[in-house]
């Protein structure tokens, strides 16, 4: 029997997030695109309040049944909730970011914190679905979320053609999906993922084998994985800034944790069988996503095809099938969310002198010259992205390849540790640019510098949060980061340890 008062609250942050975005809803049908900036605040706080909600399920590492809400449905444990955490704050962040690039184009409406609302709440439902329905629903109500945010500039042909492709390849991911759940209900005789566990201790069938491929297929388009990346770099570059860091951040992390989720508690009893299809994904995202990264001239699809590197390092500890290596995954990702939003977030402020985006890697010609400073936090991210010592992207990768060690996957590690070099060199690039290549002319004006009086003001007013974003995520990822290794660790073990804990 339901216990519903106790399943009510285990979804506060979810009901809250739900609530919120339906009233803001109406605030912007009665206010228009001049109540943009309100919801925009009120969806922040709405999401700051979520956070907040969620910090004691991770702080007390609680899971086991009694954070089990409507009969095995969702799963408040503390491995969703680390997960919600980042998410939450990816969007909070997503949201303090697009004014200034929406209205210099004057495509900032009411809609847009909206979206990244009911995204934020699709993926709280997705890290904490204990059932195939609940993790269709989520996944669908963010995906949904995303196609419109990344065709958000209705003029721009980009944008338009960056939504188009995410819609119609996301369709596609989402009937493969569906069909990998439909086989392993039927050979399962549940949805339930503790249930399909147990249906399959004593071995897997050739039926039930087709479904754990398919589903996994389906989850490798979300995260982005080779061989389902292809979608990646074009949407990454179409779509408005803002929302790409948007993408590269919070719906990672809600894949990456819903990835774990399902390979461990649905399938954990078989991981020799999903191991192998996790190490080729990996070892083919890092291939790929350093290769493919050398030849860019976009800085936005350079960091796409740098996403799908750091995928691919994600899922050397997910292949571990140990409670450590899903630790060493939670710790990269929270060091990898402020890599990205950092580098992003340096990315928009990169304007010429008629305030308009510079994304090529030209564009960076002599920046240490022009601006020292976004120089100096640009190349610290870059560096952490690299995994160099002594960023705290380094520790990153150690945590991962520890943890394959400890697994038994030599081979693995090592192959890791010799293909991250690959990716070094990108990486290296772009600070060689700034640092030693002649200044581009007309490049790298005052942060979102534009013509007009109005343009000016919103410049000012949001270079401050441009700029607060930029030095947090680089002060996280520098040697400082290094301070919170314990912490974090110690979160991401108990973390970890809840997902082990099928009822």
């Amino acid at each position: 029997m339901i216990d519903y008062e106790t399943s009510l609250r285990l979804i506060a942050p979810e009901i809250l997030l739900a609530v919120s975005g339906l009233v803001l809803l109406l605030v912007a049908a009665w206010g228009g695109d001049r109540a943009a900036r309100a919801v925009s605040i009120a969806a922040a706080v709405a999401l700051g309040t979520a956070f907040f909600l969620v910090m004691p399920s991770v702080d007390g590492g609680l899971s086991g049944p009694d954070r089990i809400a409507f009969a095995g449905l969702f799963r408040a444990d503390a491995f969703a909730g680390f997960a919600k955490l980042m998410i939450f704050a990816a969007s909070i962040a997503a949201l303090m970011v697009a004014p200034s690039f929406l209205e210099r184009t004057g495509s900032m409406r009411a809609e847009y914190p909206i979206l990244v609302l009911f995204s934020a709440l699709g993926m709280a439902i997705m890290v904490s679905a204990g059932d195939l329905m609940t993790l269709y629903i989520g996944l669908e109500l963010q995906s949904l979320s995303a196609y419109v945010l990344a065709a958000f500039l209705r003029t721009d042909g980009r944008s338009a053609e960056a939504g188009l492709k995410y819609f119609v390849l996301g369709a596609l991911a989402s009937g493969i999906l569906l069909f990998g759940m439909s086989l392993t209900y039927g050979f399962a005789g549940t949805t339930s993922l503790a249930g399909i566990r147990v249906s399959m201790v004593d071995g897997l069938s050739t039926g039930a084998m087709f479904g754990l491929v398919f589903v996994l297929a389906g989850l490798a388009f979300k995260i982005s994985a080779v061989p389902f990346h292809m979608w990646t770099p074009d949407v990454y570059e179409g779509a408005p800034t803002p929302v790409t860091a948007f993408f590269a951040s919070a719906p990672k992390v809600a894949a990456v944790a819903l990835t774990a989720r399902v390979a461990i508690e649905a399938f954990g009893s078989q991981a020799d069988a999903w191991r192998q299809i996790v190490v080729f994904a990996a070892l083919a995202s890092i291939i790929v996503g350093a290769l493919g990264a050398i030849g860019q001239t976009n800085i936005k699809r350079l960091l796409a095809y740098s996403s799908i590197n750091n995928v691919g390092f994600i899922l050397i500890g997910l292949a571990c099938a140990t409670a450590s290596g899903t630790s060493a995954m939670l710790v990269y990702l929270a060091i990898y969310v402020p890599m990205t939003l950092a580098g992003f977030v340096a990315v928009l402020m990169l304007r010429d002198a008629n305030g308009d985006p510079a994304e090529r890697v030209t564009d960076l010609s002599g920046l240490s010259r022009i601006r020292p400073a976004l120089a100096w936090c640009l190349m610290i991210v870059m560096f952490s992205l690299a995994g160099i010592p002594p960023m705290f992207g380094f520790w990153g990768k150690f945590v991962v390849f520890r943890a394959a060690v400890e697994a038994d996957l030599l081979v693995l590690a090592a192959l890791g540790v010799a293909t991250s070099v690959i990716g070094a060199f990108y990486y290296i690039k772009i600070v060689k640019v700034m640092f030693f290549d002649e200044p581009a002319p007309g490049t790298a004006a005052v942060t979102g510098a534009g013509t007009g009086t109005n343009t000016g003001a919103i410049a000012m007013r949001d270079g401050r949060a441009h700029w607060a974003l930029l030095v947090i995520g680089t002060l996280l990822v520098s040697p400082f980061g290094f301070l919170a290794t314990g912490w974090l660790g110690n979160l991401a073990d108990r973390a970890a340890a809840s997902l082990f804990l099928v009822a």
